[in-house]
């Protein structure tokens, strides 16, 4: 055993893409639905990137998770029902991208309820899985995340490899940790309909920033998880830039990669087991 993972795992890589679609833009600026120039760039997420990302995932032989808001899912179930008969793992990431830490009283249970509903109805399962809108939990977010039977949560960034989290009431949460380093959208912002217009990286500079990443969670023992947006990563030359990254990783022996629900049950059995 090398790090945390039993027999010759030495690094779990968990590849998840956070499909919003333009509802995390509409959430921080309603005149969106209204614009067409910028809600078609988050559009080409569901609509061009996800098939492409799919194609990739399937001659990779990966397995990955989607995190998708109901909102964009009533708008593209075409994606959703692709990307579940391709048996990737389809997660909660509320309904319009609405962070939990903005949401009041009752707001944020609905809120929950709502965007499993809408998944559940495309894919005939609920969500077990859940990554909030910006990574921004409120103080009840895991309680309500327990009482409606999740198994693991992936907002937080606590820890480089999955830890337990206080979910209240003696229960607890696998927590599969985060990072706004292995996420695409703090090198690629440029969107002046939500205020962004710093410069964007190119690949080559996120591939550098990356793969350091992987080789030193890879080193100890831990876990690589990384966050993509189909409509920033999936775009020309981003795309490209992931493949180079995946075959950078397989060079490396004793790479498993998983989906996150898979590695959290796994987590889950192994500490109640008191391995």
């Amino acid at each position: 055993m090398t790090g945390i993972w039993s027999g010759d795992t030495r690094c779990v890589v968990m590849l998840g893409f956070d499909v919003d679609g333009p509802s995390a833009m509409i959430r921080r600026n309603p005149e969106v639905e209204h614009m067409p120039s910028a809600r078609s760039m988050g559009e080409f997420g569901p609509a061009v990137a996800v098939p492409r990302i799919l194609e990739l995932l399937n001659e990779q032989r990966i397995p990955a998770s989607f995190y998708i808001p109901g909102w964009v899912a009533e708008r593209w179930p075409g994606a959703v029902e692709q990307i579940a008969s391709a048996g990737h793992e389809i997660g909660h990431h509320g309904y319009l991208h609405e962070p939990p830490a903005s949401l009041a009283g009752d707001e944020e249970g609905a809120v929950l309820d709502r965007g499993s509903e809408v998944l559940e109805r495309l894919t005939g399962e609920r969500p077990r899985g859940y990554r909030s809108p910006s990574w921004e939990l409120s103080s009840r977010s895991l309680e309500l995340l327990a009482d409606r039977g999740f198994v693991y949560d992936s907002s937080l960034m606590g820890d480089d490899a999955p830890y337990l989290v206080d979910a209240g009431g003696g229960r607890r949460l696998v927590e599969i940790p985060v990072h706004w380093s292995l996420d695409d959208a703090p090198f690629y912002p440029f969107n002046p309909a939500t205020g962004r217009t710093e410069v964007m990286a190119s690949p080559g500079q996120v591939y550098d920033t990356w793969a350091s990443a992987f080789d030193e969670l890879y080193a100890r023992g831990r876990a690589y998880t990384l966050t993509l947006h189909p409509w920033i990563s999936g775009r020309a030359g981003r795309l490209a830039m992931i493949e180079r990254l995946i075959a950078h990783i397989r060079e490396r022996p004793g790479v498993e990669f998983a989906r996150a629900i898979d590695v959290a049950e796994r987590f889950a059995a192994t500490e109640a087991s008191g391995g």
